[in-house]
């Protein structure tokens, strides 16, 4: 059994400074029971904890680390930057580096901005859509995460199609009242609400591959509806690719479905897992930005020169590395295994580029409505007697894996006969 005893220590006085004894929910263990692991340091593929327990990791970070734990060529352009300042509050060339990169590999970006969070990206891009169209309204999806501002931290109500209403405490409902809920996979919805709200929406947002309440992958025809619509009605239309962008390729989930948003927000692989966000799209669009136009949006500690020269350093290497390509196939071997392991028991493994989840039902579910409402109870013991086998999924049901380049074909294969001799257990096959 692993030791736990120098996790729990921690936990014990994190309690008692820290509100719930963490800085992020999900790190709390919650939805997964026991004692949140302190993780003492990470390397390649492999996390370790404060106990010397050592674990492949597929949370990554959640996302940004695409080359694994203190990838050499990571820690060696953090390190030779901050050795020249960390940071400046003025302009410097690797933020004209990284944009320039990051327009080279996904054309529709024309400009964009850094900030340093995905939130701030998401919430950044709709005040710029706001802006552009002089409406208000917006449309957001339920299963879609955004980040954690007020007006999108809205729920559904009782109704197919229906305002938010505030998902946190602390959010006036006020807050939310331009913010209109719709259902993943359903033309008739959203159609519905361009009908009742004609002219007064200022953008659709969605997650061009939604990866924050499960995988709820999407028909290419219903985001292309999401396009037609957006443009018939003078909206806006926003990919938030924070988890897909660079992810499931090196344009995402815009390049992977070949369908153009007028904006895009990002993070994580961005930053190459240093705070980050970033937003772009049209030129005409983002020329309304101050110093240039009147939408505001400013950030003391965007673009700073840590987070650049991670995320060059990070793209730079995928790039000269066939990185994609590689992490295709590993990915694509890494599921097809799982996938062996697991037949003829109710679970279902869905994968985009080098994300996958793990879906403790037989149908893979397009919508948030159609997760069964067991997963989470079947999921605790997985996650206990995956971390007992070595290996670190995410503490929640409802969260995906992450495979980076360090992972090797041997890591994934084991990992997999491991996960599906659990899961073959779970179900008494």
């Amino acid at each position: 059994m692993r030791r736990t005893e120098n996790s729990e220590k921690l936990f014990k006085r994190a309690l008692e400074s820290l509100s719930g004894g963490v800085n992020s929910p999900v790190r709390a263990f919650k939805a997964v029971g026991g004692t949140p692991l302190y993780v003492a340091k990470g390397e390649g593929a492999y996390i370790y904890d404060v106990d010397g327990n050592k674990y492949l990791d597929f949370c990554c970070s959640w996302g940004p680390l695409i080359l694994g734990h203190a990838h050499p060529e990571v820690v060696r352009a953090v390190h030779e930057t901050a050795l020249l300042g960390t940071s400046f509050g003025t302009v410097h060339e690797n933020e004209v580096l990284l944009a320039e990169l990051i327009k080279k590999l996904c054309p529709h970006i024309e400009k964009l901005r850094f900030v340093s969070s995905g939130t701030e990206a998401v919430m950044s891009a709709i005040r710029l859509a706001r802006g552009f169209t002089r409406r208000d309204k917006i449309i957001k999806f339920s299963g879609c995460y955004h980040g954690h501002s007020d007006y999108l931290l809205a729920s559904a109500g009782s109704g197919l199609v229906t305002f938010g209403i505030p998902a946190s405490g602390g959010v006036p409902e006020d807050f939310t009242k331009h913010t209109l809920i719709a259902p993943l996979d359903s033309e008739a919805a959203v159609s519905e609400l361009f009908d009742t709200y004609e002219n007064q929406i200022a953008a659709v947002i969605i997650e061009g591959v939604p990866a924050n309440n499960g995988l709820l992958m999407q028909r290419k025809e219903y985001l292309q509806y999401l396009r037609e619509v957006s443009g018939n009605h003078g909206t806006l239309l926003i990919f938030d690719e924070v988890i897909s962008g660079f992810r499931v390729g090196q344009n995402g989930a815009t390049g992977m479905y070949g369908i153009e948003p007028d904006l895009c927000t990002y993070g994580k692989v961005v930053g190459g897992g240093l705070p980050v966000g970033a937003f772009g799209g049209r030129k005409e669009i983002m020329d309304l930005l101050a110093p240039d136009g009147p939408v505001y949006q400013a950030g003391t500690l965007s673009g700073n020169p840590l987070a650049m020269a991670a995320g060059l350093a990070t793209l730079n290497f995928m790039v000269k590395n066939d990185g994609w390509n590689k992490l295709e196939k590993r990915s694509a071997e890494f599921t097809r295994i799982l996938e062996a392991e697991t037949k003829d028991i109710p679970v279902t493994i869905v994968r985009c580029g080098s994300i996958f989840w793990i879906a403790l039902q037989e149908e893979a579910p397009r919508t948030a409505e159609a997760i069964l409402t067991d997963a989470g109870a079947k999921y605790r013991r997985v996650f206990a007697e995956a971390l007992d086998a070595g290996i670190y999924l995410a503490p929640s049901a409802y969260e995906v894996g992450f495979v980076s380049i360090s992972h090797s074909s041997d890591d994934l294969a084991e990992a997999a006969r491991k996960l599906g001799k659990i899961m073959r257990s779970l179900f008494q096959i």
